[in-house]
């Protein structure tokens, strides 16, 4: 008997992991209404292997206590018995650890969540199948946690697309503990429309309700994604796609009066709208369409935002400013004079990151000088990796310059010495030099490669 009407067959898929996943992802683009009934046969020791090569080893350990190293000294018996297990639904979901870390100025803490080793392999298998369906499903507003997708893509979009536009009325959205308020009711019901196969389905439906662990104690919440779980991005992107992208393009852009575009990171979002009362009129629905599902809207983040290039070369900006992925968008001269978007480091984050530095050398005054450079290297390298954008320079230069002072001071305290001078600390830095700004993700170089 053939497939029922709408469903995939999903015949077996020989070869190797990158041959099934193409295969699979090509059965999902040419049929976007099908549901997939059979998938798990895809998942054998070679695709458990795959995952476990893809998996981070030096991670915290989950409850068990289990480390990468202790699980690779069996490690095919350990994955084999993870398969027979996986295949006969008598696989059990741990409860994830709980910890919490510092946010924003270091003042508050955000709870993540720590699986088991063995949970984060099979959470990349299963994800694995699960994304080649809907990355032919997921729209190109979306850049969060996918492949080939980065935040800076979406920040390049976003700069793109508004100085085309001319900017106009930006939309802020804030969604309220987004992870935690997932409804998994809804997200069972997005799930049915592209994958119904029962023994992924469980699988998933045991991470949703594994626990979790936290002061000796297990609780289980009614509403979430597993936390910290390698599937849990690519369940919120799927409950977004649903929730947001493809309500925006289909049921909001078609009743708006000019233009507008939407750019997505995870649950990062904000709608620039070419007229106010497009923008007034998503923002005053938003909170409806998204208390449909479950979620929130934070009343004091989600805002709506005047950014209209200014009329004039001599006019100064008479808009606001608003941030995204880490950076503050406004309006700037360029070296031309002409009004352009300009990006910098957000005040919180370089507050943020200055106030690590500053804990690290405090920790670390009495390491050698020679240490401590080398990590002081690999964190402005690090920073500069994803703040090293075109017109960042002044901000870059900053983080440079205070860190330096902060180094300097912490090297004068090592003793009861007098403070150390800033003669002897430039023919330190001269032996010890600290990287200079770079800047790393540049327009210019990306559009001369996009032409090419």
């Amino acid at each position: 008997m053939g497939p029922e009407k709408g469903k995939a067959s999903g015949r077996p898929s020989p070869g190797s992991v990158s041959t099934r996943l193409q295969r699979i992802a090509e059965l999902a683009r040419e049929s976007p209404g099908m549901a997939f009934t059979t998938l798990a046969h895809h998942v054998d020791i070679e695709f458990l292997r795959a995952a476990y090569d893809l998996t981070r080893k030096d991670g915290a350990v989950g409850v068990d206590g289990q480390t990468a190293e202790a699980y690779a000294a069996d490690l095919e018996g350990n994955l084999a018995g993870l398969l027979e297990r996986f295949k006969s639904g008598s696989y059990y979901a741990p409860p994830v650890r709980r910890v919490h870390i510092p946010k924003g100025d270091g003042t508050k803490t955000r709870p993540i969540g720590i699986p088991t080793f063995e949970d984060k392999v099979l959470q990349r298998a299963v994800a694995m199948v699960v994304e080649a369906v809907y990355e032919q499903d997921f729209l190109e507003c979306s850049y969060g946690f996918r492949p080939g997708k980065s935040a800076h893509q979406a920040l390049e979009a976003l700069w793109r697309s508004t100085m085309k536009m001319n900017g106009g009325w930006v939309v802020e959205v804030d969604i309220r503990s987004f992870f935690d308020t997932l409804e998994p009711s809804q997200l069972r019901a997005f799930l049915d429309r592209r994958v119904r196969d029962g023994v992924l389905r469980r699988t998933i439906d045991k991470w949703l309700k594994a626990g979790v662990l936290e002061g000796g104690r297990v609780t289980r919440p009614e509403t979430g994604t597993p936390q910290g779980g390698v599937i849990s991005p690519l369940l919120a992107n799927i409950y977004l796609h649903e929730v947001m992208d493809c309500w925006f393009r289909d049921e909001v852009q078609p009743r708006l009066g000019g233009g507008s575009f939407m750019v997505r990171y995870a649950d990062d979002l904000v709608v620039v709208c070419e007229l106010e009362g497009d923008a007034r009129r998503v923002l005053e629905v938003l909170p409806k369409r998204f208390g449909k599902y479950g979620l929130e809207l934070h009343p004091e983040k989600t805002r709506l935002v005047r950014f209209g290039r200014p009329k004039d070369e001599d006019d100064e900006p008479g808009s606001g400013n608003f941030d995204f992925l880490g950076f503050t968008h406004h309006w700037a001269k360029s070296r031309t004079g002409k009004w352009v978007v300009k990006r910098k480091t957000a005040g919180s984050r370089l507050s943020r990151a200055l106030k690590a530095v500053r804990v690290w050398l405090r920790s670390h005054r009495h390491k050698e000088v020679a240490t401590q450079h080398r990590s002081l290297v690999r964190k402005l390298q690090g920073h500069y990796a994803y703040y090293g954008i075109t017109g960042n320079a002044p901000s870059l230069s900053r983080f440079l310059h205070e860190v330096r002072r902060e180094w300097r001071k912490w090297l004068g305290r090592r003793s009861q010495r007098a403070a150390l001078s800033w003669e002897r600390f430039g023919q330190l830095l001269s032996r010890y030099p600290l990287p200079p700004i770079r800047v790393v993700h540049s327009i210019y170089r990306n559009a001369a490669n996009a032409v090419t």
